[in-house]
């Protein structure tokens, strides 16, 4: 735990500052046991920080993990991932599946939406449709494309009514697949397959702003709150199904991205949980627990934007870091170098990655040949190359390392533009930039997450532009390949290939660490990036 992980950005902080004990405490424990930790006399008002301003709460558009987040706690798929990790029926009450594995027919349950709506087929129908609709413009669409006519309709090539989802009747939604997907059931529980309510949605497109007084949900907790860079307030949704289930009357989420301010909140009692690690410090009577999360920094590159749309280019910066330099600055053991793009949490022979560090003679090889091939006459003749970065101290420290070594090893002038999360975000998506650095986290349970965010060039997912057709059919292969073996030779062959094409340049693989009040019980960590507060409580 080192003083420099403090001031890792929001992304990590919404990550980290959920964690709990729960799978410490109810290990083997059935799920009815949550009922009886709770103790009466205690105000069940959940105070948290998610650290900056979400960017939507709309679950087809929502991409970013604070987003995400809150999201997640608003409204529930077809299935869900329990305290122990296992999927399980949510807003589907039975899902029959055809013999060739094709064919899903899910059985919608008896609940309402938070304003007393039912919840319909018709509701899944219609927001995944939204999701495909191109004039939506949704990052999350490529998430459907297993489904039949989904990745035509989204490219303009085909109409929505060729998409293989219809709502039968009102409680019958039959999915048809491009082919058999084992793991599908899994999937529809993620945010882009999400339902929203298709009454209010066709009258008023601005249900989910903030200023919408029509923002219905059909989670555990509807919206009470939405305060402009402020605070976020959840109460229990009291038309849930389950809502016997949820012990919470409220949840506070602040929006204070200074850790110095956030431990004083801490500390004061004003927050029950904190994110990354303060120094090595041990909070007198708190609990401490330590959580692998796998995570990256790295740079992407706008590949339609010269000089990187020339790939001996993009290998030059990549070869010209120092990256053990940079870690051994960091004084930090939980960071190490990257050269790789999937973390060694997932693929363990990736801590030697596909190239070798601070190759320096090769990087200016690359450097001389890509020059020639765009027609430059030296690297004193290529434009300023602009690095956009936010404005925390740890991506500032990385830039101006990796500034100077660009500068010094290639001889190219490189200036650093600072800013917000957000505004930066909004420029990756829409490729208006040339190098950007980001972090992201790394599932250890599907390597494919990783890889599939540089598929499909032009989604704002992929934000480098970058397309590579044997890439996507190792990929579209590894998701219905059923044998775990060859499922991941086929992902390390669609990294290897995403490494060599280098539209992303990896720096450092990082974990982090948390701490959390002993009277926060059985908040749920289904992935890295998301958390689930159905069955939290406070003791």
């Amino acid at each position: 735990m080192k003083k420099n992980l403090l001031l890792i950005l929001s992304m990590l902080l919404i990550l980290s500052m959920f964690l709990s004990m729960a799978y410490v405490k109810l290990f083997g424990k059935n799920i009815n046991a949550v009922e009886e930790e709770v103790s009466g006399n205690v105000s069940q008002h959940l105070k948290i920080n998610i650290g900056r301003e979400p960017l939507t709460l709309h679950p087809g558009l929502a991409t970013d993990s604070v987003s995400e987040s809150v999201v997640l706690q608003l409204f529930e798929g077809l299935t869900r991932t329990e305290l122990w990790g296992q999927t399980v029926n949510a807003a589907a009450s039975f899902v029959k599946i055809s013999d060739d594995q094709k064919t899903y027919t899910f059985t919608i349950r008896e609940a309402k939406w938070s304003n007393g709506d039912p919840v319909i087929a018709k509701d899944f129908e219609y927001a995944w449709k939204w999701v495909l609709d191109p004039k939506n413009k949704s990052a999350n669409a490529y998430q459907l494309y297993y489904i039949e006519g989904a990745k035509e309709f989204n490219e303009g090539k085909g109409s929505i009514e060729n998409v293989g989802v219809r709502a039968i009747d009102e409680k019958t939604l039959e999915v048809t697949l491009v082919n058999p997907t084992p793991n599908f059931y899994n999937i529809v529980s993620f945010g882009a397959y999400f339902p929203i309510n298709s009454k209010i949605a066709e009258k008023n497109p601005d249900w989910a702003n903030e200023d919408s007084h029509q923002f219905t949900s059909n989670g555990s907790f509807q919206l009470s709150e939405w305060s402009r860079d402020d605070k976020i307030v959840l109460e229990k949704n009291k038309s849930y199904w389950d809502t016997n289930m949820v012990k919470l009357e409220k949840i506070s989420m602040q929006m204070v991205n200074d850790p110095a301010k956030e431990l004083s909140l801490y500390e004061n009692g004003d927050l029950d949980l904190i994110g990354s690690p303060i120094e090595s410090m041990m909070i007198e009577d708190e609990l401490f627990y330590t959580q692998s999360i796998a995570g990256t920094y790295s740079f992407k590159l706008n590949t339609k934007t010269e000089p990187f749309t020339n790939e001996n280019i993009r290998k030059a910066f990549a070869l010209a870091i120092n990256r053990q330099e940079i870690v051994d600055n960091m004084k930090n053991k939980e960071i190490y170098p990257a050269m790789a793009a999937v973390h060694p949490a997932i693929f363990s022979e990736n801590k030697k990655g596909y190239f070798q560090d601070n190759d320096i003679k090769k990087a200016q090889e690359y450097l001389q040949k890509g020059l020639e091939e765009l027609g430059y006459q030296g690297a004193s003749a290529l434009p300023t190359i602009t690095l956009s970065i936010a404005t925390n101290k740890t991506d500032v420290v990385i830039a101006e390392s990796i500034q100077k070594m660009w500068t010094e090893n290639l001889g190219v002038k490189v200036t650093l533009e600072r800013l917000d999360w957000n505004i930066q975000n909004e420029e990756i998506q829409n490729f208006d930039y040339e190098v950007a650095l980001i972090k992201s986290l790394s599932s250890y349970r599907e390597p494919v997450n990783v890889l599939e965010l540089f598929s499909h060039a032009n989604t704002s997912t992929n934000g480098v532009g970058w397309q590579n057709e044997e890439f996507e059919n190792l990929l579209m292969q590894s998701k219905i390949e059923t044998d775990t073996n060859k499922r991941l030779e086929l992902l390390k062959k669609a990294e290897e290939l995403l490494v060599d094409a280098m539209p992303i340049i990896p720096i450092y693989f990082f974990t982090d660490e948390v701490i959390q009040s002993k009277k926060v019980n059985n908040v749920a960590f289904p992935y890295p990036g998301q958390i689930q507060l159905k069955w939290a409580s406070l003791e």
